[in-house]
């Protein structure tokens, strides 16, 4: 083989290497894109680097990875749900105290479902991995429950702060199961002839 051979050889090899990387990081970005949702976009925003915030999620992956998450049991589910629906009622007569009642009973669900909840900004990373369409949700209720203790906001900010309780509460409790069979019921129901 001659030097131009060689050269043109090596050149093709390196083209193909930055063309096979170029192609498994775009696979990441779209996989973590998929998988995350707008969380990726939160990440990239937090973050303001790409490589940093698909670092970011993947090591949330790697630490939830390692955590014992469980579903609820039956009975852990119908306490739960009990609990909630006192929250709910509570809210009509004390607003601020539903807020804080809400708060606690989804740290006490994540609690018994293995999500560490010491820390809030650490628990809403955590959520995002298996709950990424939700996690939003807690962030929102948060920050109003914040700014509604340093004397911020008003009653219809608490309702919101309610609505996105509920949203990641339901997620919690039903692990996305309700939906899911919701879902395959009307899936399985289109496919069966009706019966006159």
């Amino acid at each position: 083989m001659d030097t131009t051979t060689l050269i043109i050889a090596a050149v093709l090899l390196v083209v193909l290497v930055v063309a096979g990387v170029l192609l498994m990081q775009r696979r990441r970005t779209e996989q973590l894109q998929s998988r995350f949702g707008p969380e990726y976009e939160h990440a990239l925003k937090d973050t303001g680097d790409k490589r940093k915030a698909e670092a970011e999620l993947a090591e949330r992956e790697k630490r939830v990875e390692k955590l014992s998450i469980r579903a609820l049991e039956p009975a852990q589910r119908d306490r739960f749900m009990s609990e909630w629906h006192q929250v709910q009622a509570e809210f009509v007569d004390d607003p601020e105290n539903a807020i804080r009642d809400a708060d606690i009973l989804i740290q006490d669900v994540m609690s018994t479902r293995g999500y560490p909840v010491q820390n809030f900004e650490q628990a809403a990373s955590d959520i995002s991995v298996d709950h990424p369409s939700v996690v939003q949700h807690f962030r929102t209720a948060h920050d109003i429950a914040l700014r509604h203790s340093r004397g911020e906001g008003d009653t219809e900010d608490l309702r919101n702060a309610m609505i996105n309780y509920r949203a990641l509460f339901e997620e919690l409790v039903t692990d996305g199961r309700d939906e899911r069979e919701s879902t395959e019921r009307r899936t399985h129901d289109a496919g069966t002839p009706e019966r006159v």
